[in-house]
């Protein structure tokens, strides 16, 4: 069963959940935009470590705490480290307040009718069953909608939902991300699509099975609230999905019930060269923002 006083937390929703899980295809350029260049490491065990850093910086910063930011994605890399001797899952909970998530997708597979679902995962009961016993909440997983294609969108869904059961019989509690690409022309019909295929898989849920879910902001406020209220749902929470931050989080409080899950919005502005005090207040700024926007609806 999760822990009663972390799915308190979530379901409370005064606040947003910080997505600090780049992979190894986006944390280049994660690095990148925090002024790390490539040629700072020479390998992909010097880039983690570099990325590991950037992510205790985040976690250690006065403003990062259970009072604003109730949850944490986290890479398995990042899981499997310390922040000061103490295992991340661990310290975010008990030093920060903020309830860690773990990614266990491993990424997605060529698209096809419009969509691509995630890849397999064989190792999955296993990651599970490690995160459990490392303090690990839930955890987060992505598909990707490129078309307003029912029969691919619906594909998604399934696919996630098949593998949400599978998470939640491990005691944990499954972030459902289908994401839909902002830049795509059909993108409120890809919405109208996603959520009824989401709706129909929550009715199926029995009573002891709780999700959450991660969507694109979408085209007309409060397109989600159906699934915002739903019973079987402990959180429904949007990903930025490339907008500024500026425009996600007016995006944001439109959207009553919703709230943040921001990974490179939140990055936004932070740099390795920042002194502590700038960087402080940087962050500081940036939760406000985020914060503010998430309980604005």
């Amino acid at each position: 069963m999760p822990n009663q006083a972390q799915m308190d937390k979530i379901k409370a929703a005064q606040g947003f959940i910080a997505a600090l899980d780049q992979s190894g295809g986006s944390t280049p350029k994660a690095l990148r935009l925090y002024g790390v260049e490539e040629s700072a490491y020479s390998d992909e065990a010097e880039m983690y470590d570099m990325i590991h850093a950037m992510r205790s910086r985040i976690a250690k910063a006065p403003a990062f705490t259970g009072d604003k930011v109730i949850g944490a994605i986290l890479f398995e890399m990042t899981m499997d480290r310390d922040i000061d001797g103490t295992p991340t899952a661990t310290y975010m909970w008990q030093e920060r307040g903020v309830v860690p998530f773990l990614k266990v997708d491993k990424g997605l597979a060529d698209e096809e009718d419009g969509v691509q679902v995630m890849k397999d995962m064989p190792e999955l009961d296993a990651l599970c069953d490690r995160a459990v016993k490392a303090g690990v909440f839930g955890t987060k997983m992505r598909s990707v909608i490129n078309a307003a294609n029912e029969d691919g969108i619906k594909k998604v869904v399934a696919q996630q939902f098949e593998v949400g059961k599978q998470i939640i019989n491990h005691g944990l509690v499954p972030i459902i991300e289908p994401e839909v690409t902002i830049t795509i022309a059909d993108k409120a019909q890809a919405e109208a699509i996603l959520v009824d295929a989401i709706k129909s898989e929550l009715d199926a849920l029995s009573d002891d099975q709780t999700v959450m879910l991660k969507l694109t902001l979408p085209e007309t406020a409060n397109h989600y609230k159906a699934l915002v209220d739903h019973p079987r749902v402990a959180s429904v929470v949007a990903l930025s999905g490339g907008y500024s931050r500026d425009e996600a989080n007016n995006r944001l409080s439109q959207n009553t019930g919703m709230i943040a899950s921001f990974s490179r919005a939140l990055t936004e502005g932070l740099s390795a060269g920042q002194s502590d005090d700038e960087f402080a207040g940087t962050i500081a700024d940036t939760i406000d923002s985020i914060y503010e926007a998430s309980i604005a609806g």
